[in-house]
């Protein structure tokens, strides 16, 4: 199918395509599983992906004023935890002249977010706030729709549309007429009472209602997740990495104490009940050290992180606030490594700017300061390179390290937080990890979910198309029976 077009197609793309099985699962997903209509999808995305030069597409390509007026931009998370994809529509103005170029920013952000987090799913924020008739652009708007629902697969997952005026009304239902059945009901009219059901308090600016004090600037290029870096050590404490693992050496002398307690008390339970209450003890009670490594581990080029994709903490009823970091070097060389949050008011993170030395493992210790409980919108980045032997380790050459090393040099790897329900005993994860099976994550349960929805769809329009030929007969029939009485009337009418 795509020899015939390989000039229009970039080898990349084509390459990604033969090695990449769940770029081409979200084709399927997008297009119901349905393989003509998926092979169509493709050869329109990649020519799109060519004609923008999307996989080139980079800051230094783009004009700056694009990135300093603000229009586009990543920032925070909706309720279910996927990224808001921000199109604030009166810092926008209809000029065809500009136009490609805004093209190709909303194409720069979607490719650069999709690289980053393995193509995971989006929800585009329209704030129409103090918007009127000088900032509808249909061709535009339309440009942002056909990139989910045309060039980019199953990444979209609803478009709030927050204070629409009026005026605007007939331009929107244009809008609808463009997305389909599929994702007009993604389309979410919103206004100040009501916006917090998609997108909670903490990421909405207060103009909607929310307590979010992001404001968007540049230069550096925002890197959204991260704009706000933690401040070295989380909220300024005067302890030390080695007194924080006292703490924790602590928790674990009370956890211990607490166990023996405990099994005491069951010696007079019967064999069966106190094996399984004991079990259940020793892993809500262990060690959370031992607890916190997972056994699931990233292998980076430079650093080996466990656990791989999420730190668990429990709800403000278990009381869990500690999870562990384990970094291995991997290389020949020290590596640095520096450690960002999302929420750097709520963690305590301890080393996080340091090094380690070739071949030798650290830990992190990431704590939840008093009084905050965990968030599944809260994320961790590990950002590490390779420093040279003679760079020196101490705070001012990391600092000058990290100022002067590219950022194509730099290893990258996000972290979410996982949060144990009180609802569900801890134990229960626990136990998951300890035989090392997988959880699902939100966003297999989202494939899954809408691949169920997908069928259910097609079942009923299987269904009405059923009623259709059904209702169809019965109208063919009674038409019929209509025509064969008047026919045996006009006979009876002749013959009298």
């Amino acid at each position: 199918y795509f020899l015939d077009k390989s000039d229009k197609y970039d080898s990349r793309d084509v390459e990604r395509l033969q090695q990449d099985d769940k770029w081409v699962e979200n084709y399927l997903i997008w297009r119901h599983d349905v393989v003509d209509d998926t092979l169509k999808m493709i050869d329109e995305s990649f020519q799109w992906r060519k004609e923008y030069t999307v996989n080139d597409l980079s800051e230094s390509v783009l004009p700056k004023w694009l990135f300093e007026i603000g229009a586009l931009f990543l920032h925070g998370y909706d309720k279910e935890g996927y990224k808001l994809f921000w199109f604030k529509v009166k810092h926008h103005t209809r000029d065809p002249k500009q136009q490609l170029d805004k093209k190709k920013l909303v194409a720069f952000w979607l490719e650069h977010y999709a690289k980053r987090d393995h193509g995971k799913p989006l929800t585009v924020v329209f704030d129409m706030a103090e918007t009127g008739i000088s900032h509808i652009d249909l061709d535009f708007v339309r440009f942002i729709v056909n990139c989910f629902t045309d060039y980019y697969p199953n990444f979209l997952t609803k478009i709030v549309i927050f204070e629409m005026p009026w005026i605007m009304n007939a331009a929107f239902k244009i809008v609808k007429g463009w997305l389909g059945p599929d994702a007009i009901s993604m389309l979410k009219f919103t206004n100040k009472n009501d916006v917090q059901e998609y997108i909670s308090g903490e990421y909405l600016p207060p103009h909607m209602g929310g307590t979010d004090s992001f404001k968007y600037s540049y230069p550096p290029l925002v890197d959204d997740d991260f704009q706000t870096p933690l401040c070295e050590n989380g909220p300024i404490t005067s302890e030390d990495e080695h007194e924080s693992k006292e703490e924790i050496d602590a928790d674990t002398k009370e956890a211990g104490e607490l166990n023996e307690a405990q099994n005491l008390n069951q010696k007079k339970m019967n064999s069966i009940e106190q094996i399984s209450k004991s079990e259940e003890t020793d892993k809500t009670e262990v060690k959370p050290k031992n607890a916190k490594k997972a056994l699931t581990t990233f292998k980076g080029p430079l650093l080996h992180i466990s656990p791989a994709e999420e730190l668990y903490f429990g709800s403000k009823e278990t009381g869990e606030k500690k999870c562990l970091i384990a970094l291995t070097n991997v290389t020949k060389n020290v590596v640095a490594f520096k450690v960002r949050t999302t929420a750097p008011e709520k963690y305590r993170v301890k080393p996080s700017n340091s090094c380690c030395e070739p071949g030798t493992s650290l830990d992190i210790i990431v704590s939840l300061h008093g009084g905050f409980a965990a968030s599944l919108q809260d994320r961790f980045l590990i950002m590490a390179a390779e420093m040279d032997q003679s760079s020196g380790a101490g705070v001012p050459e990391l600092t000058q390290f990290w100022k002067e090393v590219p950022r194509t040099k730099v290893m990258e790897h996000r972290l979410r937080c996982h949060v144990v329900e009180s609802s569900k005993p801890s134990s229960l994860t626990l136990k998951e990890n300890a035989f090392n099976i997988p959880a699902k994550t939100n966003e297999d349960l989202h494939i899954q979910l809408t691949h169920l929805l997908q069928i259910n769809k097609r079942l009923e329009e299987q269904m009405n198309r059923c009623l259709w030929f059904q209702q169809l007969s019965v109208v063919l029939s009674l038409l019929s029976v209509t025509v064969a009485a008047f026919c045996f009337y006009l006979a009876y009418a002749q013959r009298s």
